[in-house]
């Protein structure tokens, strides 16, 4: 796997490098195709921040807006984009991972995420750029 796919991704999705290379690892997928499932969530992501904001616990650290969602919505969203299962664990390990990353990281953030919680993440500070 070429670093550029995984830099690309990360730019793009606001998923730290290692993040992503970790969760290919645990999920036994090729980073290329994380990266690539990656960015198509992530375009799609960015329309619904508005939904999210007002619906679910979230924090927004150097311009990534991690949200805290129960399975129930993660498995809806991914199930719209029809990835293979792998894939779809690979997304949700790596966005997962992240959140609780930057719920840790914030001021006001709790990053023990309960069993029935998951994580998504937003490249960009929503509240910034709209």
């Amino acid at each position: 796997m070429a670093k550029a796919d995984t830099g690309t991704a990360s730019t793009e999705s606001g998923l730290d490098t290692a993040v992503i290379e970790r969760a290919a690892e645990w999920a036994g997928i090729a980073e290329r195709d994380l990266c690539d499932a990656l960015v198509i969530l992530h375009a799609d992501l960015i329309g619904r921040h508005s939904q999210f904001e007002r619906e679910f616990d979230y924090v927004t650290v150097d311009g990534t807006r991690a949200y805290r969602v129960s399975d129930v919505v993660c498995d809806e969203l991914l199930s719209e984009f029809r990835f293979e299962d792998d894939i779809a664990a690979g997304i949700r390990l790596a966005h997962t991972e992240q959140a609780k990353l930057l719920f840790a990281t914030s001021v006001r953030g709790d990053d023990n995420f309960d069993a029935d919680e998951c994580g998504i993440v937003i490249g960009i500070d929503t509240a910034e750029q709209f």
